[in-house]
């Protein structure tokens, strides 16, 4: 098996088990791994660390399968490790009534790379990393045998495979297509999912639990759900009787089916509005004209890309709470979020109270928010806690 030296003093992180080695804590390499392949990791005082899959071309040169140097790294891993996870959603599902969930949380899971999402009986899949499409067609098989799924549908479109050398990749792995549309249910309510060309495997999933505890908030409040794809935020608002949801999504398709949500779920179509539009735009037009709401969700997309882009997202996520914060009723509420992993809780939180300040609201924040049960995150890879929000009431 191909080795990789650790620098001296390098293997600090690894015996913390952090699954991650940087291209600049390498030494030499020995043999000759190709992408993908397993590797060896070897401190610099010659102690074997684990085994990991190598990848020449990413700053994260490798990522650890396994901790362990004696476990051998084959398919029976593969089964053992996804066996583990649908294990822990099987006993959480005992108690939520949800068909659409994630099945793989990558390095969380301890398979790093690795995303599975499952929607009624399709499965979807993202292959990330070089050792994911290295080991792809023996986590199909692993999860045919375990699951007996109608179809697995891969959606490997992200930008970090660019990293990892890997051109984009979708289509059929195994099974039946998947129809145009997927209805899934999640609490009391139902949603259509385009798993072939929706976002990321195409719903939200990691803001199940946010969507629900919007429902907290809503009996009677007029809502502004911005931001809102296929309008999750505002059919759970609806159910728990919202008087009013407006939808703002720059997205044609994805308010197309927002809109068919409401009879999909036996809303009242004259209590939602839905705007195409950008919603910077759209929410200072509405400061202009001193229109107000209860409840207001901010669920942008990723602002930051890169740490070169901090200052630039920080500014985009302050003008949007800003913006929130003045079109808030006395006693309404806030419910913001980032998604972007490298935005420091601290950090979103200082952004929000200023945005508070600047707008000359007092406000408080009375609960703390991140990812929804099935995106779980190992307690050495701190990483895998990417979604932060806050519920903030103004006083």
């Amino acid at each position: 098996m191909p080795a990789v030296v650790l620098k001296f003093g390098r293997e600090k992180s690894l015996l913390r088990r952090h699954p991650w080695v940087f291209s600049g804590a390498i030494a030499t390499v020995e043999g000759e791994p190709g992408p993908g392949d397993t590797v060896e990791i070897v401190a610099s005082d010659g102690k074997s660390l684990g085994k990991g899959a190598y990848s020449p071309y990413s700053q994260i040169a490798i990522r650890v399968w396994s901790f362990d140097p004696n476990e051998e790294i084959t398919p029976a891993f593969f089964n053992s490790r996804l066996e583990r996870a649908i294990a822990y959603r099987r006993f959480m599902l005992k108690t939520k009534p949800h068909s659409a969930y994630r099945l793989v949380h990558a390095e969380s899971d301890g398979l790093p790379g690795i995303i599975i999402d499952r929607y009624e009986d399709f499965l979807v899949c993202q292959f990330l990393t070089a050792g994911a499409e290295r080991w792809k067609k023996e986590v199909v098989s692993s999860l045919e045998k375990a699951l007996s799924p109608t179809g697995v549908y891969e959606r490997s479109d992200p930008g970090i495979r660019d990293k990892e050398g890997l051109p984009p990749h979708t289509g059929l792995l195994s099974g039946k297509m998947p129809p145009d549309l997927i209805t899934i249910q999640e609490g009391p309510c139902r949603f259509l999912v385009d798993i072939q060309h929706g976002h990321k495997t195409g719903f939200y999933l990691d803001q199940s639990e946010n969507r629900a505890a919007v429902a907290g908030y809503s009996e009677g409040a007029e809502v502004l759900n911005c931001f809102a794809y296929t309008g999750g935020f505002g059919v759970w608002a609806l159910k728990a009787g919202a008087a009013k949801v407006t939808n703002i999504e720059s997205s044609a398709p994805a308010l197309a089916l927002a809109h068919r949500h409401a009879a999909l779920n036996q809303l009242d179509d004259a209590k939602v509005e839905n705007i195409e539009g950008d919603v910077f735009n759209v929410l200072r037009a509405y400061r202009d004209t001193r229109r107000q709401f209860d409840l207001i969700v901010l669920d942008p997309p990723r602002f930051v890309l890169s740490r070169s882009q901090m200052d630039r997202a920080s500014r985009g996520y302050k003008d949007i709470n800003l913006l929130a914060f003045q079109l808030l009723m006395r006693g309404g509420v806030l419910f913001t979020f980032s998604c972007s992993g490298l935005m420091p809780p601290d950090l979103f939180q200082k952004i929000v109270a200023d945005a508070a300040l600047d707008a000359g609201r007092e406000a408080q924040i009375i609960r703390f928010l991140s990812q929804s049960w099935d995106h779980p995150t190992a307690l050495n890879f701190p990483e895998g806690t990417y979604l932060k929000g806050v519920i903030c009431r103004v006083w």
